[in-house]
């Protein structure tokens, strides 16, 4: 089976004369075609806005004719149409879409399954010279992180970042038979994080990953480790695991400016059989 990977698709920043968001959805259905793609998993960071994220999984899914998997990434939990939906009526909302991998693992075949969550960043990526309490206030030269101004779930960051651990330890016990796909929005390896020592991301990388979801690899057989969030095009083997970041990332960090280059070298094609 070919299984398409990619993330960080940000369909609703632009909405000029030259790029639209249907632009996203056409161009990546294409680009699904053209590489014979079977499944499609989106590592979150779809859209700003839980509506539009959900409607962009269905378009592509129309479009291709295939079965396409997602989890959320933080923007998508930003409700920017401004329905009331609280954080977790949001989670709630993508929890339920058939789509959706959070606490629904997919079964392959007799051999695979693919585990998903948002997971969420616990600091433990950051530079060891700030604190807790100096991270905590996700405000750094100037700067805020904005997940503090657009996303509530009324619990620290780091009980967040447990409170998905816990989830997908579930799942794992639902497939622990079989090799495993693990797919969350946030990087699970430091190897992921911005190289420090770095000006900014020093404070930043705080939010890029987590650590929660170390023992994992020991524990269950996870042959691919797909991630997001970081903007960045990456991928590192180790220890029999293959961990895969594939995000198109906003326009100003891509190479060219032509949609349907920048999202053919994003997609990342991984093949499995029954063995």
């Amino acid at each position: 089976m070919r299984i398409g990977v990619i993330s960080d698709l940000h369909i609703d920043r632009y909405n000029t004369e030259e790029i639209k968001p249907k632009d996203f959805s056409l161009t990546l259905a294409n680009e699904v075609a053209r590489q014979s793609i079977e499944l499609l998993i989106i590592a979150g960071d779809i859209a700003n806005d839980h509506h539009k994220a959900h409607r962009f999984i269905q378009e592509v899914e129309q479009l291709t004719n295939i079965r396409v998997l997602f989890v959320p990434g933080n923007h998508d939990f930003w409700n920017s149409s401004k329905d009331a939906k609280t954080t977790w009526e949001i989670y709630r909302f993508f929890k339920m879409q058939q789509e959706s991998l959070i606490g629904n693992p997919y079964i392959i075949n007799e051999k695979w399954a693919i585990v998903g969550s948002p997971a969420w960043y616990d600091y433990t990526f950051a530079s060891d010279r700030f604190s807790y309490d100096d991270l905590k206030k996700r405000e750094f030269s100037g700067g805020t992180w904005q997940d503090k101004v657009r996303i509530n779930w009324q619990k620290s960051d780091q009980e967040m970042s447990e409170y998905f651990r816990d989830e997908a330890s579930r799942d794992f016990e639902k497939v622990k038979d079989k090799n495993i796909i693990l797919v969350t929005h946030v990087p699970t390896h430091k190897a992921f994080r911005v190289p420090m020592p770095h000006r900014i991301f020093d404070y930043y990388n705080a939010f890029i990953g987590t650590s929660d979801f170390n023992d994992f690899y020991d524990e269950h057989n996870i042959r691919y480790s797909i991630m997001g969030h970081i903007h960045f095009r990456h991928e590192v083997v180790e220890n029999g695991v293959n961990y895969i970041c594939a995000c198109l990332g906003y326009r100003r960090e891509w190479r060219t400016n032509n949609l349907q280059h920048e999202i053919r070298n994003t997609l990342k094609v991984i093949e499995i059989g029954d063995e």
